[in-house]
C-alpha cells in the first residue's frame, strides 16, 4: 500500500476508542495528520489529558500503520485536550484576539519563574487552549533555550504599511523573546526606559492572532518592566512564584504588594511554589523539605490568596529545560502530573476572577 495521507487515514479507521466505542477518525479523536517522507505527524484530540485510553490508541496507531506500511514508518504522535470551558474575557482594550494577559512573577530570582511559566503554557497547549507566552525578562531571557529554540529568528510581515513580527511557534505555544534579536553570550546593557521600549514591541508590533492565555515570563524583583507592563496592555492577573525558604517569602511578599498596590491593582490569582520537597528517583515516596516547609502557605492566608501548586525538585526539570523540551509534555510523568494540575487551579483561578471581578484596565500612573 503507498505511503498517503489518504491511506494512513483509511488504515486509522480501524482504531476504536475502547470507551466510546467509535473509531478515531469518526469520533474527531484525529485532529491532524501529516507525512514527510517516510514520517507520519499525528495529533489526537481528547476529551480530556488523563483519558485512560491515550496509550492503549497510541500503541494501537503505531501497531497497524506499522503493520500496513512496514516497521521503517516513523510515526510521531501528539496529544492533546479539548478546552473544558469557555473563559469570558475580562480585558478592556487589551490586544486583539487576546483573552486574558497573565503576569507570572517573583519576588526574587532563581525560584524558577520562567520553569513554571514555560510548563503551565505547554500543560494549557495540551487542554486545547491557545497559549503564548512574551518573555519579559528583558535582561535574562530564558524562555528560547527552554524551548530548544536558540537558533530561529522571527519572521516578519507588513500589514497596511505597518511591520509586524510572526511569533516563533513550537508545541503548539506561540512566543516572542528578545533572547531571537540578541546574541546569547553578549550583556544586555540597556536603560530602563530602553527595555521598557523593547517589551512593547514584544506587545505592540507582533501577530499573535487568537488567544486564550498571553503568559508575560516577568524578570525578578519590582521593576521598570512590570510598570511598563500594566501601563502597556490590562493584565487579567498575576501569579507569583517562590520556594520555601523565607528570605524567597520575604521577597515574593514584595511582589504581592506591588500588584494589590492601590496604584496598580492587578488580581493576583494564586501562589506557585517551586522547589517544595525534594524527591530522589530511587525513592519517589520520600519528600525532603530542604527549603523549609509551610512558608508559601503561610503567606497565602497572610494574603488572602491560594497556593495553585507545589511544585517538587526532580533533576530531570532542570534536564529538560536545558535540553528544550519542557517536562509537561510528558502528562503521565510525576512532574507533568502536577503541572497538569497546577494548569487545572490556574484555569479555576481565572474562571473565578473573570466572574467575580470588574474587566482590568490598564494602569495610569500620574
Amino acid at each position: 500500500m503507498e505511503f498517503t495521507k489518504q491511506n494512513i487515514i483509511n488504515v486509522l479507521k480501524s482504531v476504536i476508542h475502547p470507551e466510546t466505542g467509535q473509531d478515531i477518525i469518526s469520533s474527531g479523536v484525529l485532529e491532524s495528520l501529516e507525512i514527510e517522507d517516510n514520517s507520519v505527524n499525528i495529533t489526537l484530540i481528547f476529551d480530556k489529558i488523563t483519558d485512560p485510553f491515550i496509550n492503549s490508541i497510541k500503541r494501537a496507531i503505531k501497531s497497524e500503520v506499522e503493520k500496513q506500511f512496514g516497521l521503517d514508518a516513523i510515526i510521531n504522535i501528539t496529544t492533546k485536550a479539548k478546552p473544558k470551558q469557555k473563559l469570558t474575557p475580562k480585558n478592556a482594550n487589551g490586544i486583539e484576539g487576546i483573552k486574558n494577559i497573565i503576569a507570572i512573577a517573583s519576588g526574587k530570582g532563581g525560584v524558577g519563574k520562567s520553569t513554571v511559566t514555560v510548563n503551565l503554557a505547554v500543560s494549557l497547549a495540551q487542554k486545547g487552549y491557545r497559549v503564548g507566552v512574551i518573555d519579559a525578562d528583558i535582561f535574562g531571557p530564558s524562555i528560547p533555550k527552554m524551548f530548544g529554540v536558540e537558533d530561529v529568528k522571527p519572521t516578519g510581515i507588513t500589514e497596511d504599511g505597518k511591520e509586524f513580527m510572526v511569533p516563533i511557534e513550537k508545541y503548539g505555544i506561540k512566543m516572542l523573546s528578545v533572547g531571537f534579536f540578541v546574541n546569547a553570550a553578549d550583556a544586555t546593557i540597556w536603560r530602563g526606559p530602553m527595555a521598557g521600549g523593547v517589551l512593547k514591541q514584544l506587545i505592540d508590533q507582533a501577530k499573535w492572532g487568537e488567544l486564550d492565555f498571553l503568559l508575560f515570563d516577568m524578570p525578578p524583583g519590582t521593576s521598570d518592566i512590570h510598570l511598563t507592563l500594566v501601563q502597556s496592555v490590562p493584565v487579567t492577573g498575576a501569579i507569583i512564584v517562590s520556594t520555601p525558604q523565607e528570605v524567597a517569602i520575604a521577597d515574593a511578599r514584595k511582589g504581592v504588594a506591588m500588584f494589590k498596590s492601590k496604584n496598580i491593582d492587578v488580581p493576583l490569582l494564586g501562589l506557585v511554589e517551586n522547589m517544595a520537597w525534594f524527591t530522589p528517583a530511587e525513592l519517589p515516596e520520600n519528600k525532603y523539605y530542604i527549603f523549609g516547609q509551610g512558608g508559601t502557605e503561610k503567606l497565602a492566608k497572610e494574603v488572602n490568596t491560594k497556593v495553585l501548586a507545589q511544585i517538587p525538585i526532580v533533576q530531570s526539570v532542570c534536564e529538560s529545560g536545558d535540553s528544550g523540551k519542557p517536562i509537561a509534555i510528558d502528562a503521565s510523568s510525576v512532574i507533568g502530573k502536577a503541572f497538569s494540575d497546577f494548569a487545572d487551579e490556574f484555569l479555576d483561578a481565572v474562571e473565578k476572577r473573570n466572574n467575580e471581578l470588574a474587566p482590568t484596565k490598564q494602569v495610569i500612573i500620574k
